[in-house]
């Protein structure tokens, strides 16, 4: 480790020669194929080169190196002085550490060092390899933009850019990993945002320590917020630039990680993840009936199971009107195990779809629904009404905004079930006593998880439920404590 810091702090060398020797032994130029050299002779100096391929744009190197060729005296100045008035380039900066080379190098910046000077010039040519801005698959609406993050951070940030021209709008990039030193950029908008907020972030990201984050936001997540096992989205993550610039509005900080799609909210509370950008592309009226539509969803997902089986296992507690609800006839296996299997059963469907291409998938789908469900009931392994209830509460979870609330849901309609197995309806109290004590510890960068539920707030809980015209929203959400609590409006 000391011996690395120590590599970070060694100054450039005078001698271009020396330089070179160390470059390749440590990066191992003339064996790794994508790193290049270029040796020129400007002015009777010798000038070396040093990009990476595949990261940088060869138009701009090519401009670079017919401006270096051009030049035909240092008009009474240095050699170096002459080469950095010469750059046509908007981003030209000195280097003076080998730490500091080596990463600009990887990042797809060309090096400039000139012989007889301890200092290299860094110019941003970087074209990384990507796609373009297309809509996301998983955030698609029928009426409005459809553009969407892609997996390069500097498109994400013009995104963002094109969308809030506001001069307080911050963009700070950190580096986090040893070995792959990935791009991290907190925005915020610096009157609104809270500074305490801010501040947490960057000293989660600062201290993680690891070689790498391969799996970028997923990994950030759990560093930032310590997920450990807990089941529940912590952090709202989305695609969608016009959702991010509404949240930087509010008071949010986006976390933007270089070759993530995904751009990262924080904080966020349970509720966020059951909103969707949908409602806000349509009337009042149908945003709220929508919105109605999914918490139902988010009902049946998690508590339908537990609920009928409760009944189930107690008919007395079923008024007369709701006796259609089954079970009609009688099983060879326990309803418990039923529902398991059934669940479980379903997983693997779900599993087994992701895995599937494409072209087969339809024909996968239709076999597994129609042949395998009902063959299960005819052999007597499954109740009717098993099958009905288990499919409408696993299909339910499709219905919220955020995949990962919906497994976690699943998880927990399956604790729920156990519980009511043993305890009966007062399992059913005891687990949603506990659900609600459990969330409610939650405190995600010192945010409530549940607010505006616990703690309440009137105002902010209606909201949840009724879609607010956008000409009456004028105060930001004070879960983010903003700096600005009404919006100029």
């Amino acid at each position: 480790m000391l011996k690395q810091e120590n590599n970070e702090q060694q100054p450039i060398f005078s001698s271009v020669t020396k330089n070179e020797k160390y470059l390749s032994e440590r990066m191992g130029i003339g064996v790794t194929f994508d790193v290049g050299i270029r040796q020129l002779t400007i002015l009777e100096t010798d000038v070396h080169l040093y990009f990476v391929n595949g990261l940088c744009d060869s138009n701009f190197i090519i401009e670079i190196l017919e401006t270096l060729f051009s030049m035909e005296s240092t008009d009474g100045g240095s050699v170096v002085d002459a080469i950095e008035d010469n750059l046509a380039h908007q981003q030209v900066s000195p280097i003076t550490l080998m730490g500091d080379l080596v990463t600009q190098l990887l990042s797809g910046l060309i090096i400039i060092l000139v012989d007889g000077e301890a200092k290299g010039f860094a110019v941003d040519v970087r074209s990384y390899p990507g796609r373009t801005p297309s809509e996301p698959k998983t955030e698609k609406v029928i009426t409005g933009p459809q553009d969407g993050f892609v997996e390069n951070l500097i498109m994400n940030t013009g995104l963002i850019r094109r969308r809030i021209r506001d001069e307080k709008l911050r963009n700070e990039i950190i580096k986090v990993g040893s070995r792959s030193k990935t791009d991290i950029c907190i925005s915020y908008l610096q009157d609104v945002a809270n500074p305490d907020l801010v501040d947490i972030i960057k000293q989660e990201l600062q201290a993680i320590n690891v070689d790498g984050i391969s799996m970028v936001d997923k990994a950030i997540e759990e560093y930032l917020i310590k997920q450990g096992y807990n089941p529940f989205p912590q952090i709202k993550t989305t695609e969608r630039p016009d959702v991010a610039a509404t949240h930087l509005l509010e008071g949010h900080v986006l976390i933007i990680i270089d070759t993530s799609p995904a751009v990262m909210v924080a904080p966020t509370t349970y509720f966020h993840h059951l909103q969707h950008v949908k409602e806000y592309r349509m009337p009042i009226l149908l945003g709220t009936v929508t919105r109605m539509f999914r918490f139902l969803a988010l009902f049946i997902n998690m508590f339908m199971l537990p609920l009928w089986l409760t009944f189930v296992l107690n008919p007395k507690l079923l008024p007369n009107w709701l006796d259609f609800i089954g079970p009609s006839e009688k099983s060879n296996l326990p309803i418990v195990v039923q529902i398991i299997i059934a669940i479980i059963a379903l997983e693997f469907l779900i599993m087994a779809a992701l895995h599937t291409p494409n072209n087969i998938m339809s024909a996968f789908g239709l076999v597994a629904a129609a042949l395998i469900g009902q063959i299960a009931i005819d052999v007597g392994l499954f109740l009717p009404e098993v099958v009905l209830y288990s499919t409408i509460a696993v299909l339910s979870s499709f219905a919220l905004p955020s995949h990962e609330l919906g497994e976690s849901n699943r998880i927990v309609s399956m604790v729920f079930i156990v519980f009511v197995y043993f305890f009966h309806e007062e399992g059913f109290m005891v687990g949603l006593t506990l659900l609600i004590l459990y969330l409610a510890s939650r405190k995600p960068l010192q945010s409530p998880y549940l607010w505006p539920f616990l703690p309440f707030n009137p105002a902010a809980f209606l909201s949840i439920f009724v879609r607010t015209p956008m000409a009456s929203d004028k105060k930001r959400p004070s879960i983010v404590k903003p700096l600005q609590h009404k919006r100029q409006t």
